[in-house]
């Protein structure tokens, strides 16, 4: 089970903050930015010396470093491209597919506990591979009304369009119909947290398409005595400090490995400056011992994780078998943080068992295919008694006409 709310608790505060932000717009916005956030904004576009100004701010160590992991990303992105596909399906028939960009993006960046710049890598980048011409990002500020320096240098970095100073629902709401100051997108991507994953899916219900449902986050760590308990102890506190409503699993077929990774998780969290969240996640968690690899396999496919992390004798079994999962990392010395930051694949991912239907966000999530077809007249020849045959079969005569009409012109000459 999830550590997830009641669906009509969060869909009943959706849809009143979307109705209201539907009415009034800004004022709105402007409402639910003081009563969430605590920040009374006069205009929630960041303006573009603010943005170089925090840009200035940010070290020159952690700009290289986020230089790097914009190559990273940016290099495995990049490798997605593909070339149309044209095929002559019959003689005279060709048809072929081309990718088009969508046109407005909208990014929801989460700031909260941890504001996450990173995301706006992940998702900024491949939209400026992709060639989307408007990406519009939100994300919600701090109490003082300001938005952490490294978000605006990461966006700044990758090309965005517009930031805003807006967070939760209401800013999924203002992306979904458009305010006086935020424009209306087609699409809206990125992770948040429960309501914000419920507001995503009801824009689906205005037209507006979504990477998909991606909510708290969530991992799962299959291991056994070849793994290092230490490093296994790091990875799920590495998920659970992320937030309350995050989860972590550890899977195994040792009980002596699940003992000494008890013991390692309760070192380590005494550490962290995010004990109190790490805690509150590690009750939502479990550590699950199984005889054997095959019902592991069964229960890591029907939990469906957002991570995967595989350390095992039998790596090449579990690669093989699975069908569910928003990512996998592979071994010892492949933490889950290397794709939250900077090996170069997306951790925008699908959670809460979403993985069973939906991929992480990648190239194709900023594309859409379009399919042209040219058939010339040997072509008509060729397939149109198939298409009256098939028209006249279902009962629509005017498709069957469009046809006839053309082969009576072509058989008189």
């Amino acid at each position: 089970m999830r550590p997830t709310q009641t669906l009509d608790n969060i869909e009943s505060t959706v849809n009143k903050i979307f109705n209201e932000v539907q009415r009034k717009g800004d004022l709105a916005i402007a409402k639910y930015t003081e009563l969430f956030d605590g920040a009374s904004l006069n205009n929630i576009e960041v303006n573009i010396n603010d943005i170089e100004a925090a840009s200035k701010r940010v070290s020159s160590e952690l700009k290289s470093a986020i230089k790097i992991a914009k190559a990273n990303i940016t290099k495995f992105h990049s490798a997605q491209q593909s070339e149309p596909i044209q095929v002559e399906t019959s003689q005279g028939v060709n048809c072929w597919q081309e990718k088009r960009p969508i046109q407005k993006v909208g990014l929801y960046i989460p700031g909260g506990t941890a504001p996450l710049f990173s995301t706006v890598l992940m998702l900024a980048i491949p939209a400026k591979i992709a060639g989307v011409k408007d990406i519009v990002l939100c994300t919600p500020p701090n109490k003082e009304g300001h938005i952490a320096d490294e978000i605006l240098y990461a966006a700044q970095l990758c090309g965005v369009s517009k930031v805003f100073k807006v967070g939760g629902i209401q800013a999924i709401a203002g992306l979904t119909y458009g305010t006086e100051s935020i424009p209306k997108v087609y699409k809206i991507f990125g992770p948040g947290n429960q309501f914000v994953t419920v507001a995503k899916q009801l824009a689906t219900k205005y037209g507006v398409a979504i990477d998909m449902p991606a909510g708290p986050s969530e991992l799962l760590v299959l291991a056994d005595n070849s793994a290092k308990a230490n490093y296994v102890a790091s990875d799920l506190l590495s998920q659970a400090e992320h937030g309350a409503d995050s989860q972590v699993i550890l899977v195994s077929t040792s009980k002596s490995f699940l003992e000494k990774v008890k013991m390692e998780i309760q070192n380590q969290i005494e550490k962290l400056p995010r004990k109190d969240i790490a805690m509150q996640a590690i009750n939502n968690s479990k550590l699950i011992y199984v005889n054997t690899n095959k019902i592991a396999l069964e229960l890591i496919n029907e939990y469906a994780p957002e991570h995967f992390i595989i350390c095992t004798n039998d790596n090449n079994y579990f690669i093989d078998g699975i069908m569910n999962a928003g990512s996998v990392f592979i071994g010892n010395y492949t933490p889950e943080s290397a794709g939250d930051y900077a090996s170069g694949t997306n951790h925008t991912l699908p959670t809460n068992g979403f993985s069973k239907v939906y991929s992480g966000v990648n190239l194709d999530s900023f594309l859409k295919s379009i399919t042209f077809q040219k058939i010339t007249k040997e072509g008509l020849l060729n397939i149109g008694n198939t298409i009256e045959l098939m028209a006249e079969a279902e009962g629509l005569q005017a498709h069957k006409n469009a046809v006839t009409i053309r082969l009576e012109d072509l058989n008189q000459n």
